[in-house]
């Protein structure tokens, strides 16, 4: 799954629909292998992604980009907390949310015909940074409309207030919210601002540039989990490159 969210990264993965999903960077060789390829792709607004299918692995891959242009960062800054439509009293992170609404009608077209198509594939939603505070809220969306959907995060941010963060974890389907040593992107937007994560964390308890195993992923629950990624006092830019390889190099 880190692999399918680093191959948003990759411009022949968002620019022309249908092809094989490549990685030019080498950083998505078990993507590569099992042949997936594209249905739709989209480069709308600040939303970067696509909708993908994995036939040796029987899956349908909803992956978005992080941030990479001045409209990413514009709307990783728009702390604003809005009402949205995915539960009642629910708020999200304002740019987040907006993200999600451009890009929503595409994908839950998509998705519907895949359905169809593929009855029998299990559906993914994945992203690193941005894109992982999006595919948050397009596993929920999409678990709404009665998709089984696995949600897999990588260095992804806090997306919403606790009505919303206890509702998408409480949702079937599986959460694996991964966090990376010092990563500093999973702090904002800050806890006293009114926003939580999804539970559980997937803790990467390794430095950078260096081989994960599975002993040195942790496991902690909560929306205000103050362990993990959250106990750092200092924190490192470059940790939020390398989820077991540079997820970003794109």
């Amino acid at each position: 799954m880190e692999q399918y969210a680093s191959a948003a990264y990759c411009k022949n993965n968002y620019n022309s629909p249908g092809d094989n999903i490549k990685c030019p960077s080498g950083t998505c060789p078990l993507v590569q292998a099992a042949n997936a390829s594209s249905v739709i792709e989209y480069a709308s607004t600040d939303v970067t992604g696509y909708v993908g299918t994995d036939p040796t692995n029987k899956l349908v891959v909803v992956a978005f980009r992080g941030s990479v242009s001045l409209d990413n960062w514009l709307t990783n800054l728009n702390y604003k907390a809005v009402n949205i439509d995915l539960c009642s009293g629910c708020t999200a992170h304002a740019g987040f949310w907006q993200s999600w609404l451009d890009s929503r009608k595409d994908i839950l077209a998509a998705l519907k015909q895949l359905a169809k198509s593929h009855p029998d594939y299990k559906i993914v939603a994945t992203g690193h940074s941005l894109g992982g505070a999006i595919a948050s809220l397009a596993a929920a969306q999409l678990r709404n409309d009665g998709y089984t959907v696995a949600l897999y995060t990588f260095g992804a941010p806090r997306i919403a207030g606790t009505k919303l963060s206890d509702y998408i974890t409480n949702q079937p389907g599986g959460n694996f919210r991964v966090t990376h040593w010092n990563d500093p992107v999973p702090r904002v937007p800050p806890i006293a601002m009114g926003f939580a994560h999804i539970s559980p964390e997937y803790y990467i308890n390794k430095r950078n540039n260096q081989q994960v195993g599975t002993g040195d992923i942790k496991t902690f629950d909560g929306a205000f989990n103050l362990r993990g990624n959250a106990a750092w006092l200092m924190t490192d830019i470059f940790a939020h490159g390398w989820y077991f390889n540079s997820i970003a190099s794109c």
